[in-house]
């Protein structure tokens, strides 16, 4: 039957326990407390144990101060105690413990409070033997196997030593210089009040250690819980089932080594997620969910996904390397690899990387992972031509969709279908979701495309690349939706058109910020030079657009009305060519 049991500790009881030892087990996160981290605990640790900096405000009987759980199992091969959640916490008293111990060795305090107080310090860092007498400095009831973290032994040195090298720059020796100047400080302002501090810190400063009897059971336990202040990720807790699956396998290192290469790449390839990693198990969740014919448009929570089964997804190698499959496949589209990519390919992603929401990243996602082993890392005529068609099909149906069936979740409905279809093998047609005409035709020339909806820019960037001169364009450029006809200068030249105009595609284009800015609100026989670039007055040279449309356009002498009306026509008249050439516009 499992079980776990649960008692209050002090940091005493829990830590000098001659029974207890911790370990950090090799797939838990290094550590990471920052000096804020630090300073909120050092506050909060002052303003308890010093009340209103007065230390006789302070009730030793009755005043505690709850550190937060430790989520514990009993290693039965090493005896120890596995932290599963909690190390963040535990790791930051020690440090601070250490601290303290160290000013008292410094001062060679020998009264007897000083004595007592290094004696219960020590009981909490060091073991000792059964009269209580400390054996070993060396001997650290705390110890670490976490693969990833680099700077461990100089945890152990600090601890062993209770000082740090100035070359040092790891959490550990900061956070530590960072207590021993916040000791510094309170000694110079309160030195009768020395063994006070570190004594109610260790005698009613407590932890709610959580015993399970099993990995199993502990690993249920952190998934609910959080490290002060730094949140588990639902990575963290995928994590922790690779890791029992290699360490089965006998193949530990193997798999360390492939997740720090995991969570080097989408650091840089996902920045803007709020966790890279989730957005990686993300993507792949929606290929697993197809694999499983999952239709249904609400998607559940990521960890609520892949916990079904006891984790069954994750206990795969399969799953692991298609992982690492899936994400060198968009390191190598963030980077656009000319080596795996054709050019027209590379702008088709451009394009799609704008697209009013993320369900395309998805999509293409399914696509990879359906179709990788004809997809090789080097450039390959039939498949690119293959993930070109794809592309093109995917870009009208989301571009189309999103103008005539509005809403943030219209599309998943249509991709959830054609999901399931990448993944049996069938062509993607979206025959169930054809448009009609005349209504995506009414759609576009009454939709107000306003700079701030995500579908104005989207189709911009779709029609600069029509432009069979458009160049690829990185990635990280920063572009601005450029109103050709400026919106500021509308009520001051009073024109005849009519307002509206203004906001229609064809007043608009994509524009790098930086000539944006330069170009402002002037007329465009004014700042059209921007366009096309020039020479100021100190002989500078200024790069013109690289949208090549808007380059060209410039050679104009004028914009007006019929100007704004003429290219709108064209837009819309090539988006539903477009449209109709990737059979996604129904037939009579």
């Amino acid at each position: 039957m499992e079980s776990i049991s649960a008692n209050k500790e002090n940091i005493e009881r829990l830590l000098s326990n001659k029974k207890v030892s911790f370990l950090i087990p090799d797939y838990q996160r290094p550590y990471a407390w920052t000096e804020t981290e630090c300073n909120t605990l050092w506050n909060d640790l002052y303003e308890f144990a010093i009340p209103e900096g007065n230390a006789d405000n302070f009730n030793s009987e009755k005043d505690e101060y709850f550190l937060g759980p430790i989520v514990t199992f009993k290693n039965s091969d090493k005896k120890k105690f596995e932290i599963i959640d909690g190390q963040q916490r535990l790791t930051t008293i020690l440090l601070l413990l250490r601290a303290f111990y160290t000013k008292f060795e410094l001062n060679s305090m020998k009264d007897k409070k000083s004595l007592t107080i290094k004696t219960k310090i020590e009981s909490c860092i060091w073991k000792t033997d059964e009269l209580g007498e400390l054996i070993s400095k060396d001997r650290i009831k705390r110890e670490s196997e976490v693969a990833t973290d680099n700077d461990k032994e100089q945890f152990k040195s600090i601890l062993i030593y209770g000082k740090t090298d100035d070359s040092w720059k790891s959490r550990y020796a900061l956070n530590f210089n960072f207590f021993m100047e916040k000791i510094n400080e309170f000694i110079s302002r309160s030195p009768s009040y020395l063994a006070y501090f570190p004594l109610r810190i260790i005698q009613n400063c407590v932890f709610l250690p959580i015993l399970a009897d099993s990995q199993d059971i502990a690993l249920r336990i952190f998934s609910t819980l959080n490290d002060r202040g730094l949140p588990l990720s639902d990575s963290d807790i995928f994590k922790a089932q690779f890791y029992k699956y290699y360490s089965g396998n006998n193949e530990k290192e193997l798999f360390i080594n492939q997740w720090k290469f995991l969570e080097g790449e989408t650091k840089d390839i996902f920045k803007n997620s709020g966790n890279p990693m989730d957005e990686l198990f993300t993507r792949y969740m929606y290929f697993a969910r197809a694999k499983r014919g999952i239709k249904s448009s609400t998607t559940e929570a990521l960890r609520k996904f892949y916990e079904k089964d006891s984790y069954a997804i994750l206990k795969s190698k399969d799953t692991f390397e298609q992982l690492i499959d899936l994400v060198r496949f968009w390191r190598d589209i963030s980077i656009q690899n000319v080596d795996r990519f054709s050019n027209e390919t590379l702008k088709k992603l451009f394009v799609l990387n704008s697209a009013p929401n993320g369900m395309w990243k998805y999509f293409i996602s399914v696509y990879y992972l359906q179709n990788k082993d004809s997809f090789p890392e080097r450039y390959d005529d039939a498949s690119d031509k293959a993930f070109l068609g794809f592309l093109n099909k995917t870009i009208a149906f989301v571009l189309a969709y999103g103008i005539t069936n509005p809403g943030v979740n219209a599309l998943r409905t249509p991709i959830f279908n054609e999901m399931i279809n990448i993944v049996h093998g069938k062509p993607v047609t979206f025959s169930d979701f054809r448009l009609d005409e005349s209504q995506l035709r009414n759609s576009l020339n009454t939709f107000m495309f306003y700079n701030q909806r995500p579908v104005a820019r989207s189709f911009l960037t779709w029609w600069a690349f029509t432009d069979k001169e458009q160049v690829l364009l990185d990635l990280n450029l920063q572009l601005d939706i450029e109103h050709i006809y400026p919106k500021n200068r509308y009520n001051n030249e009073k024109p005849s058109f009519s307002e509206q105009s203004l906001e229609k595609l064809g007043n608009k284009s994509l524009l790098e910020k930086r000539i944006n800015i330069r170009a402002s609100d002037y007329a465009f026989i004014d700042k059209k030079k921007y366009y096309k670039g020039f020479t100021n007055v100190r002989g500078i040279e200024k790069e013109g657009t690289k949208i090549h449309e808007l380059f060209k356009l410039a050679d104009q002498s004028g914009f007006t009305e019929k100007d704004i009306n003429d290219r709108n026509n064209a837009i819309i008249n090539e988006f539903i060519e477009f449209v109709d050439k990737e059979g996604l516009l129904r037939k009579a």
